[in-house]
This record gives C-alpha cells, structure tokens and sequence, in this order.
C-alpha cells in the first residue's frame, strides 16, 4: 500500500483525505495544517457543501484518529521543516496553492518521498497530467513533481479530446460558469490579481480569467494556440458548467457528436467522462466522481460545422478524484 501525505488543509486537501479513506490501495498517514489540529479535526468532519464525514474523528495529541485510523497533523508553514519520512510516506499531494514549480513543491522530494502531485496549475517545465487525456506522457525516470491540471482543464480537457479526435478542431472559445471559490470575497475587499474578483461573491457574476483553455495546448499539443477562454463566477457554493464553442473540421450532426460522446463514455473514458440525457441542473452533479459530465440536451450544430457542447463538474469532488487517480497512476509505475 502507498503512503500518502498532504501538505495543505484546504477545500482540496480535505476532500482528497476524504477520498483516499475509502481507498484499500492508498494510504492517508500524515497532513500538514499550520491551523492545528483541532480546527483540522472540525473542517474534516463538517462540511457544508459535502456533508458530514461520516466517520469517527478523534485527536490524540498531534495526531487525527479518523475511522481507528492514525493520521500525524504537522502544523509548519515551512514546507522544508516537514518529516514526512519518519511516517514514511512516498508522495505528497501538494494543496496549499502556494509551491506551483519545481523547486518549491520539489522540496518534499527527500528521505521516503519520491513523487509530488501539485493541486494546480503548474510553474515552469513541470508535466501536466489531466487523467484520460495525457497521462501516456508521464515519465517515472524524469518526472518526481507533476501538475494535476486545474479543475476546468480536467473537465476541458475530454471534451476537447473527444471532438479533436472523432472530427478535429480548428479554433474554440470557452466559457466556465463557475462556482465562487476561497480567493473570492464575501464582501468587497482588494484582491491582489484581479480587481473584479474583490467584489462580493454571492450578489455577483463576476468576470474574470482562467488558463484552462490554454492549458489544452500543454495537454494536447496539436491544439496550442486554438482555444481561449474565460471565467464567470457565480454565487454557487459548488458545480460549474464549461460553455464550449468552436468549429470543426468535419461537417457534424448533433447526434453524430452525442454519439462520439456517448461511445467515450462507455468506454476508453468510462469514469472519466459522464454523459447525461437528462434535464438536470447544478445541484444534480454535486459530489460526481467523474471529471466532466456531458449534457446531450445542450449540444448544438451550427452550419455543419461550428459546434457548442455543454459540461458540468464538481469543481471539488470531481477533480479531488483525480488528484487521488492520478497519485494511484504515479505509483502503479514505480516509486
């Protein structure tokens, strides 16, 4: 069994911790949280978006007994200082949003730990790893610090895969209706990026940036400089949408695109990709396992070529599952 450890406590760390609980393959044995232990202890149980563990959580000390369970809680804001050897773990799962290159997320990479999964967008020449669209990239000689993508890439990424592969795309625009998150205000405060992002978060829909677009063209080459994008937050605890628009190379039907989409989800990206001929709505998709959700309903042609596809996912769960696959395909090719 793997050893895991998370450095950072946060919306993905907890979930992540939540996930690998019910993993008979990983194992949870150590978090850093410089919150403490006891804040540590409440956060993982009670979760207004998710609901409650479920599970016993006790403390001892500086330690979390979750389920009978031991789980060592460091609480050092200095990510050198951390002894993740001494609980042996082998990979960390980087989540405080703060170590994004190599050497910074890197310096977990001593004594036991081998491997590093950063929670984000990567810093510099760091591999980018959406699972069910690039993980053949992954090098075990060369790659010890790998980025798990951003949530919308996760849930961009096998659209985008599907429609380059069954027809080719030429140019697309996306838009990601997506959820207020922890770097948003409740009222209006600066913010040190981006001014609109200051305002409050649930009175607005709020415009602002994603890389999620671009990054496709880290993830899938043939398609860099093709695809752009936005944000727009809304006031939703949780569950976003990735609007996609753009124009094929191939003349297509709406059924011959739900068709390509149906195929993939039963069966190279079961798991991955989830399709829906439903008339759902946000809250329908909260806590899904998969990456991205597609909504058959919402697909649209335009003269034969010009397509708009419609995505849902979890921006929490779904994509603290990947973290959690991803680390699992770390380890099958060796430590």
């Amino acid at each position: 069994m793997i050893k895991v450890g998370i450095n950072g406590f946060g919306r993905i760390g907890r979930l992540v911790f939540r996930g690998l609980l019910e993993r008979d393959d990983l194992e949870i044995v150590a978090i850093n949280n410089p919150s403490g232990v006891e804040t540590a202890a409440y956060l993982l149980k009670y979760d207004t978006v998710h609901g409650r563990l479920g599970k016993s959580v006790e403390i001892d000390g500086e330690d979390l007994i979750v389920d009978g369970k031991r789980i060592h809680v460091f609480m050092d804001r200095d990510p050198s200082k951390l002894d993740w050897s001494k609980y042996g773990t082998q990979i960390v799962v980087e989540s405080t949003g703060k170590l994004k290159d190599k050497e910074c997320a890197g310096q977990h990479i001593k004594g036991t730990v081998k491997k590093v999964v950063i929670t984000a967008p990567g810093k510099g020449s760091i591999t980018t790893i959406v699972m069910g669209v690039n993980e053949d990239v992954y090098n075990p000689e060369k790659d010890h610090v790998v980025s798990n993508a951003s949530c919308t890439t996760n849930c961009l990424g096998p659209v985008v895969k599907v429609l380059q592969e069954n027809f080719g795309i030429n140019y697309g625009l996306m838009t990601t209706i997506h959820s207020y998150t922890n770097d948003q205000a409740i009222l209006e405060k600066a913010h040190k990026k981006d001014i609109r992002r200051g305002r409050a978060a649930a009175e607005n829909m709020i415009p602002t940036s994603t890389g999620a677009a671009k990054a496709i063209g880290i993830v899938i080459p043939e398609l860099k400089g093709k695809l752009n994008g936005l944000s727009v937050r809304v006031p939703t605890s949780d569950v976003s949408m990735v609007d996609l628009t753009c124009e094929l190379k191939s003349k297509v039907t709406v059924e011959e695109v739900n068709a390509a989409f149906k195929k993939a989800s039963e069966s190279q990206m079961k798991g991955i990709l989830a399709y829906t001929d439903e008339p759902l709505v946000s809250s329908d998709f909260k806590t899904t396992d998969v990456s991205t959700t597609i909504d058959s309903l919402l697909t649209m042609v335009m003269e034969d070529k010009m397509v708009k596809v419609i995505a849902w996912y979890d921006n929490e769960w779904g994509y603290s599952m990947r973290i959690i696959d991803l680390v699992a395909f770390i380890a099958s090719k060796g430590l």
